[in-house]
């Protein structure tokens, strides 16, 4: 593909439509479409949760040939009300997605989604198969307790300078049961406090990311925002009513649907592991399993393949 198509410079890449749609219980979604206003659909599942929508993810896109919808799920980026915990589970995300759907008057659209994306994203197709038209997954997090468990604490096997960086934030008193800490300080009345421990967070699952490792946002209201909805969901397993299934549990029949997963060798936030156990439930998933790569989608071999696989989803 001619890589025109995914610069910031192609005259598609700006947004040709933004706004706000009001959802339930005092929330207003954030929303920009891109791309071709007459292409095939696409809407893009964020990470995080929390992480927000960037036109940055845009560059995957063959922008002639899809109209990407990107919007910012409850509390997230520009929605507001900012950061906010009430009404915010995956059921309500799922009814959100859906809103936006009837809201734009489409019929059925492609799901794109990295990470926290690819978990809501396999939750909405449960529940809603026949508006979609195909899914594209990265990085799978699942939402298990094994999952959790792993971000918690299995990740200091491979990074346990990070791992003691994120407990050592916490006041002395609060790292025994880090999850319950950092959402303690994340939800202190104290700007400093929130933004420090926010930062702290982004930092920790920066580094972790990538191969070539990272860095979060600083002490910003965006690095907040996201540690704040992350340590919420974690604390509640995602609303996943089987813990040990999580984001499984909303694959009870194999889909109908055309699907494909990129997933690096080498990704520490959510292990290889969790993409197989998908791949057991849904034989036909395209399965691309990406050597010398990690979490990130910026690593250039998970871009690439994203990329990749957004030109064979052209064939749905």
């Amino acid at each position: 593909m001619d890589k025109v198509e995914h610069s910031p410079q192609h005259p598609r890449y700006q947004s040709y439509d933004s706004g706000f749609l009001p959802v339930t219980d005092g929330h207003s979604l954030y929303y920009e479409q891109a791309g071709n206003p007459a292409g095939v659909t696409v809407v893009c599942l964020h990470g995080g949760p929390g992480a927000g929508s960037n036109a940055w993810t845009r560059r995957f896109f063959d922008l002639d040939h899809y109209r990407v919808i990107q919007f910012d799920q409850r509390g997230a980026g520009k929605s507001t009300p900012s950061g906010s915990l009430d009404a915010n589970t995956t059921a309500h995300l799922i009814a959100d997605i859906e809103a936006l759907r009837h809201a734009l008057n489409i019929d059925q659209w492609l799901v794109f989604g990295g990470s926290w994306g690819a978990t809501l994203a396999l939750a909405y197709l449960g529940a809603h198969e026949t508006s979609v038209r195909g899914v594209i997954l990265r990085g799978l997090f699942l939402g298990r307790a094994a999952d959790r468990q792993w971000f918690l604490d299995g990740l200091k096997q491979f990074y346990p300078d990070a791992h003691a960086d994120w407990l050592q934030a916490l006041p002395e008193s609060l790292r025994a049961e880090p999850l319950e800490g950092y959402r303690q300080q994340l939800n202190s009345r104290h700007q400093a406090v929130r933004l420090a421990a926010g930062s702290a967070w982004a930092n920790y699952e920066a580094a972790c990311s990538s191969l070539a490792g990272g860095s979060g946002f600083g002490k910003s209201e965006g690095a907040w925002r996201m540690a704040r909805l992350e340590a919420h969901y974690l604390a509640h397993h995602c609303f996943f009513e089987d813990t040990r299934a999580g984001a499984l549990s909303a694959i009870t029949a194999k889909p109908r649907v055309p699907g494909i997963l990129v997933h690096g060798r080498f990704d520490m936030i959510c292990p290889l592991e969790g993409a197989f156990a998908l791949k057991a439930r849904w034989p036909d998933l395209d399965l691309r399993v990406i050597q010398q790569a990690g979490h990130s989608a910026g690593e250039p071999a998970i871009a690439e393949a994203l990329s990749q696989a957004l030109e064979r989803a052209k064939a749905w």
